[in-house]
């Protein structure tokens, strides 16, 4: 995985780091969603959930789209598997490559 991969997927992991952003997230599982509505089930200040969103927006977490005054929010689609399938990697033992004693290297940083 080149470094940029790896920078791409810890900001999507470091996006739902936070509970609100979670709630976000979980929100929006069934589908697009009006900031309004986010505002009023989140209980929360316009102003702080716009901060939320532009993580997970810049994260790659969520698109937007602009209807009128107002904007909708969508989980993107490909989002969540990309975290899965890197949850999976790491989850998955590696054999040890040729010339690596796997005891040497204890979990495996020469392999990533």
């Amino acid at each position: 995985m080149t470094s940029a991969a790896l920078v791409r997927r810890a900001r999507l992991f470091h996006a739902l780091a936070d509970p609100t952003r979670l709630q976000i997230v979980n929100l929006l599982r069934d589908g697009e969603r009006c900031v309004c509505d986010l505002t009023g089930a989140l209980g929360a200040a316009q102003s702080r959930l716009s901060f939320h969103l532009r993580i997970l927006k810049d994260s790659g977490v969520v698109l937007d789209r602009r209807e009128g005054r107002w904007v909708h929010y969508r989980v993107r689609p490909g989002a969540l598997d990309d975290m899965q399938w890197t949850l999976d990697v790491i989850r998955t033992p590696r054999p040890a490559e040729a010339g690596c004693e796997a005891e040497a290297c204890g979990p495996a940083p020469c392999c990533w």
